[in-house]
């Protein structure tokens, strides 16, 4: 088949955030078939800008031809103007070069931004090709129960035009969130449609492990339990409750945090952090394996919102459960990984106390119990979130 893949922040390896659809893309080449990702020239993820030349500007990415829309740059990702952003890139795909492109069999937009979605029904009509509609985050239910917005204010209104019309038009509905058809058929979406298809990883990429340098190693302790934490430091991520549970063990000298990452909430942690927390620079994607040979245990935390009735699908947990490593899950979540694999221990969200417990309880265990909790993820992942397994369900839905 050919597959256009209309996502507005579709990275890959080589330029950032977001990978999934590159993952699905070189995935569906190997398995014959012929993918064309479609995205936008600026996000706020990407850590490489691609070049481009005019409007529309097509490259090979490791094997993945692209379509870069120009778009403008913005401040922030809760900024006005990234909404704007959304909606220019919507208005340039009416006048995309379609005929320098196969036809398409299958149309997919992956959100966050729905909008693309008018573009690809009018494809789908012209090309009668399959549309499908990938969902990532719910919008704009995300603003409402996590941003607080009214839901009649006019932005979420606006985005629940395009939420209603995507549900009740495409032949697919794909979500990362094993829970999330409870609200979509509120909003006109047939519950036969519904397809779960959760984030992934890439076996042989994760297995490459590059090493580090030796200053960045001498600031991790090699005398002490270990409690790592590697990704984002900002809002969503719930890391001040990983350091509110290290103030309350403060007095364990065997216990040591170490936290891996950067984002706009590093300054105000380090300053709350007491002497038994590291704070480290960011590694390379490549490096986060051999980071996390030095943890004993790895954290992964989220509020306590109620938009995860519906379910998450982290990737750091994939990188946890690789490694080998057991997990605090710190959550109140529609579905959790780490109790489905047995791969540590599940806590409510937004508790320091009960983390620091059960840091402790885990720092008393012996050695062998923590090597097959570790194990449990590893065997987990491997059979439930290679996107090898994962694109095969895809398609099939298709």
């Amino acid at each position: 088949m050919n597959i256009w893949i209309i996502n507005q922040y579709a990275g890959s390896r080589l330029h950032g955030m977001n990978f999934r659809s590159w993952y699905f893309a070189n995935e569906m080449k190997k398995q014959g078939h012929s993918p064309h990702i479609i995205s936008a020239s600026y996000s706020h993820l990407y850590h490489k800008l691609p070049e481009i030349s005019g409007k529309f500007t097509h490259e090979n990415v490791e094997g993945i031809p692209y379509t870069w829309v120009k778009v403008r740059s913005y401040s922030g990702s809760q900024s006005v103007g990234r909404v704007l952003t959304m909606i220019q890139f919507m208005l340039r795909l009416f006048f995309f070069p379609k005929k320098e492109l196969q036809r398409p069999d299958v149309i997919m937009v992956s959100s966050l931004s729905p909008f693309p979605i008018v573009n690809a029904w009018l494809w789908s009509k012209r090309y009668k090709a399959k549309l499908v509609f990938e969902v990532r985050d719910i919008w704009p239910l995300s603003l409402i129960e996590i941003g607080g917005m009214s839901r009649f204010h006019p932005l979420a209104m606006f985005f629940g035009f395009f939420e209603r019309f995507a549900y009740r038009k495409a032949e697919k509905v794909i979500s990362l969130l094993p829970k999330a058809d409870e609200h979509m058929v509120t909003r006109g979406m047939k519950r036969e449609k519904f397809v779960y298809v959760p984030n992934g990883f890439d076996p042989e990429e994760m297995s490459k492990q590059q090493p580090l340098s030796d200053e960045f190693i001498s600031q991790i302790p090699t005398d002490k339990f270990i409690v790592g934490y590697t990704g984002s430091i900002g809002a969503a991520n719930a890391v001040e409750y990983l350091i509110d549970a290290a103030r309350l063990l403060e007095n364990d000298a065997n216990i040591c945090f170490v936290i891996v990452g950067k984002g706009q909430h590093k300054p105000d942690l380090m300053k709350r952090a007491g002497k038994n927390v590291v704070f480290l620079d960011p590694v390379g994607k490549d490096q986060v394996q051999t980071v996390l040979k030095y943890f004993d245990v790895c954290y992964i935390g989220w509020h306590n919102h109620s938009i995860y009735r519906f379910g998450i699908s982290p990737n750091k947990i994939f990188d946890y459960m690789f490694a080998g490593k057991p997990i605090i899950h710190s959550v109140n979540a529609g579905n959790d990984l780490v109790k489905d694999a047995n791969a540590g221990f599940s806590i409510p969200a937004e508790d320091p106390e009960t983390i620091a417990r059960t840091i402790k309880q885990l720092s008393e265990m012996p050695k062998e119990e923590l090597i097959r909790l570790g194990n449990n993820g590893r065997m987990f992942v491997e059979q439930h979130h290679t996107y090898g397994k994962l694109t095969e369900k895809l398609l099939k839905a298709l």
